[in-house]
């Protein structure tokens, strides 16, 4: 080589080296494989520790359940009353029909006439006939006008057919039977019950609307209270969460007694919400009986009343709504205290 190429060559400088990559945690404590019974212990421990720290502050773990029970009890109070105003158009009013009223007065045998007319006719279900006097005690067991009644002379209530129609008839069907019940001699007024369906399926779908709506708003909220509820927890640990953080613990394992909390905060939650579901139910089940009374019920199966609804699943549904919204909390508040553990 010539003496001008090495005197360029050492003019040029050195070459910069790499620095060498720097080693992830999982480099340094690699990860081993335990048996399944480990893994278990190792989760029931950790889970223990959760119930501990519950066990430990019971006052603040009450007041963190209540708060989540009350946000999950609004959606879950929605949709069972949505659940049980379905029973009036499916089980009393399923099949369409109309109420004939009579004039006050009219001869008795009119009634039975036209009733037995529209039994004979195809696309009659049922035709159920009311007397003055069966009116009139439904009146004074639904109604607190019993002694206003009793002053009365004369019974003031006509006699009453309502008539049931099959529920694949056609629309065109039912206009024509109601028309010729109106024909009829000594019939004063005839109700088609169309319209309380109509309205009822309109309160349905705004039941249906607003459990959507609670349900999204009520969610971010029990997330922020199981949020709120992890970070103190995470802060009365701080020290034991930055000792395994600098000795090279994974995220997965130092988060995983706060996920074990947030499922206790969910759990318990959704059991106050269960708790408050019976209570409203209880408080609830005397008026939906008279609703039943007042559409045909008779007395034993309107006091029998059952509420839909509230079954296993919907428990089961619950806990586990609560359950993933705790776990939820955790994981964004554990997340949150790490990634400025780690920024330090």
């Amino acid at each position: 080589m010539c003496p001008a190429a090495r005197k360029a060559r050492r003019r040029q400088p050195p070459a910069r080296r790499k620095p060498p990559p720097t080693p992830k945690p999982s480099d340094i404590w690699p990860p081993l494989r335990r048996p399944w019974g480990a893994y278990l212990r190792e989760h029931g421990r950790v889970a223990k520790e959760g119930f501990d720290y519950v066990a430990t502050n019971l006052g603040s773990t009450l007041l963190v359940w209540l708060l989540i029970g009350i946000a999950l009890f609004l959606p879950a109070a929605f949709h069972l009353l949505d659940a049980n105003l379905a029973r009036p158009a499916d089980d009393w009013l399923g099949a369409s029909g109309f109420s004939v009223y009579f004039a006050a007065g009219a001869d008795p045998q009119r009634p039975s006439a036209l009733a037995a007319r529209l039994q004979r006719e195809p696309d009659v279900v049922g035709v159920r006939t009311i007397t003055p006097a069966q009116a009139l005690a439904e009146l004074r067991r639904e109604s607190d006008l019993g002694d206003v009644l009793d002053v009365l002379e004369t019974n003031p209530l006509p006699s009453t057919l309502r008539v049931t129609i099959d529920q694949d008839a056609r629309a065109g069907r039912l206009t024509a039977l109601s028309a010729l019940a109106r024909r009829s001699d000594g019939v004063d007024e005839v109700v088609v019950e169309t319209t309380w369906l109509e309205r009822l399926a309109a309160i349905r779908s705004v039941t249906q609307r607003l459990s959507w709506l609670l349900a999204a708003l009520v969610s971010v909220g029990a997330v922020l209270i199981s949020t709120a509820s992890v970070r103190l927890a995470i802060e009365s640990r701080l020290a034991e969460v930055r000792v395994l953080t600098l000795v090279g613990a994974s995220r997965r394992f130092v988060r995983r007694p706060f996920l074990y909390l947030g499922v206790v905060y969910g759990l318990g939650g959704g059991t106050v919400a269960g708790m408050l579901v019976a209570v409203g139910l209880a408080w609830l089940e005397a008026p939906l009986a008279r609703i039943a009374r007042s559409y045909g019920q008779s007395g034993a199966e309107a006091e029998g009343l059952e509420l839909v609804g509230f079954d296993p699943m919907f428990m089961a549904t619950l806990l586990a709504s609560g359950a993933v919204l705790g776990v939820l909390g955790a994981v964004i508040a554990s997340n949150q205290r790490l990634k400025r553990l780690a920024a330090v």
